[in-house]
């Protein structure tokens, strides 16, 4: 049998070394997350056996405009599923996620900025909901010319932490004390981050909140408007976008859908 030509040899050799590395690139844990659609909770009802938006006012038990008729529709706060910090997500795992639309890959620290205790984790997303929950309030009072000593809001969303159902929350309160039915019947659905002065700001994860929103029979969706090129990028079919910034913006792009004016769009 011939000798192998010193070429052959370090050919053979860097391919065995390309393979070995390849092996390990597999089998090697990666600083990612895995997420999918979550769930979705209607803010105007219950979620898990509790009302979420329960509103008391002086002179009115029941809180709000007493003339005002219930709620037709549904609006939903959206969330998406991460695997938790301590999962191994490998290159396998990545590849797999790539070509799913129904999964995204993310940096684990923009999923757990936090590090990977999961207590620790726990406590930021509840704290980040429970300011949210204080904005949104200030926020829906303060565009009904109302104050905390005449009314007050009580926000119960379990299992689901962060800022991003801030939006949702400042829409479900002014539904609940003053318009009555904001979304004229029709499932909406949304996702962003709100301030005590109605701004509205981005969240990520957008494309994967439109699956989920589609999936529980929205055909609207609320999206912060600098992540509209995000939403777009893997819309769900019948699933119109309604880019906003403000909550006076939502609150007019809302009274239009019901109204039969105009909605701006992405």
């Amino acid at each position: 049998m011939p000798a192998l030509s010193s070429r052959t040899q370090a050919l053979a050799i860097c391919g065995t070394l390309v393979a070995a590395l390849l092996a390990v690139a597999a089998l090697a844990p990666l600083p990612f997350s895995v997420a999918q659609p979550g769930v979705t909770a209607d803010v105007l009802g219950e979620y898990r056996g509790r009302q979420v938006i329960t509103v008391d006012g002086a002179g009115d038990p029941g809180g709000g405009d007493p003339g005002a008729e219930p709620s037709r529709g549904r609006l939903l706060a959206t969330t998406i599923a991460a695997t938790t910090p301590d999962t191994t997500v490998r290159l396998v795992d990545v590849v797999d996620a790539w070509f799913d639309t129904e999964r995204a890959v993310m940096p684990r620290d923009s999923v757990y900025p936090v590090g990977d205790d999961p207590e620790e984790i726990e406590e930021h997303t509840t704290a980040q909901m429970e300011e949210s929950q204080t904005e949104a309030v200030t926020a829906a009072l303060r565009r009904l010319g109302m104050s905390g000593d005449e009314v007050e809001v009580e926000l119960r969303l379990a299992d689901v932490g962060g800022p991003s159902a801030g939006l949702v929350f400042a829409l479900g309160i002014v539904d609940e004390i003053d318009d009555g039915d904001l979304t004229g019947g029709r499932t909406i659905a949304g996702t962003g981050t709100i301030t005590a002065r109605g701004e509205v700001g981005p969240v990520g994860g957008v494309p994967l909140k439109t699956q989920a929103a589609a999936r529980d029979g929205a055909t609207v969706f609320l999206v912060p408007e600098a992540e509209c090129d995000d939403a777009r990028a893997e819309l769900p079919e019948d699933l119109r976008l309604v880019p906003v910034t403000t909550l006076e913006g939502a609150l007019a792009a809302l009274r239009a859908l019901r109204d039969g004016g105009r909605v701006p769009s992405c």
